[in-house]
């Protein structure tokens, strides 16, 4: 923890809390996303883990092109603008940057409510954003990719950036965190939207081990069914769904798929072709 502190105060030392809270929070963004999300492009064009591949069909390399062409000129006139206005407020609502760093439980436990908050508000923003009007004039920008990849997480409407955005920043700005927890919620949030639309669901998924956590294999399932039906409008876990009955299509075809739900069908092809 000493050399934890050793570091930060060099950071803090050479570099003002502004310049770290916007561009530092951009620069570490831009990282973990792009570095998370460009090997699920490499798995499509190589056809390595093709076993583990959700949906057999794969993108185009133009269609990949494009999302990383629109992804780098929305973030830099979408998010990059956003981080700098939001400053002002967080500051307000109490970002600290100073040492002692926070001890863990706390960096814990707030980690833990933005995960929920997060859900919760994006559950219903989400749903909103499945309302006929707004899928039409916003949200269909996502779904252009109906076999998505890791970098499609954040391939969305302007409008959309700034409105499901919400959902990440509230809780930061309800708890007023350090500056270090932020970008540790940051870090995790980026790797779970693009874990959930890599489009792989490999034995070591983190949703084969948390029974409440969606993953790749939930969320693929609501872009390649029709914006009407596809319900699984969660970000991170998939209790939202099943208490409003969002996920029930999701479930009827896990149950076809399972070898019992296989069996249940073959007797029922059997006794009506008999």
């Amino acid at each position: 923890m000493a050399s934890l502190d050793s570091c930060w105060q060099c950071i803090i030392t050479h570099f003002s809390d502004f310049q770290l809270a916007t561009f530092g929070s951009f620069i570490i963004h831009e990282s973990v996303f792009f570095l998370s999300g460009l090997p699920s492009i490499c798995f499509e064009r190589t056809g390595l883990f093709s076993k583990y591949k959700i949906q057999k069909k794969s993108n185009t390399l133009d269609a990949q092109e494009k999302c990383i062409l629109r992804l780098v000129l929305y973030h830099l006139c979408v998010n990059l603008p956003v981080m700098i206005l939001s400053y002002p407020i967080f500051r307000w609502m109490g970002l600290k940057t100073s040492l002692p760093l926070p001890h863990w439980h706390v960096i814990l436990l707030q980690i833990i409510f933005y995960f929920i908050l997060e859900d919760f508000v994006f559950y219903w923003g989400h749903r909103l954003l499945h309302t006929k009007w707004l899928y039409k004039h916003v949200h269909s920008v996502h779904h252009e990719y109906a076999t998505p990849f890791g970098l499609t997480s954040e391939y969305a409407h302007p409008a959309e950036i700034l409105f499901l955005g919400f959902a990440t920043i509230v809780g930061p700005a309800l708890t007023g965190p350090h500056l270090f927890t932020l970008w540790l919620w940051m870090v995790l949030r980026v790797l779970e939207t693009v874990e959930a639309h890599c489009g792989y669901h490999f034995p070591w998924s983190l949703s084969n081990f948390l029974p409440l956590y969606g993953g790749a294999e939930f969320h693929d399932f609501h872009h390649r069914i029709l914006y009407t039906k596809s319900g699984n409008y969660s970000s991170t876990f998939t209790y939202m769904d099943r208490i409003f009955g969002t996920d029930s299509d999701y479930l009827k075809q896990k149950l076809a798929q399972s070898p019992e739900g296989k069996k249940y069908w073959r007797k029922k092809i059997k006794f009506f072709s008999a």
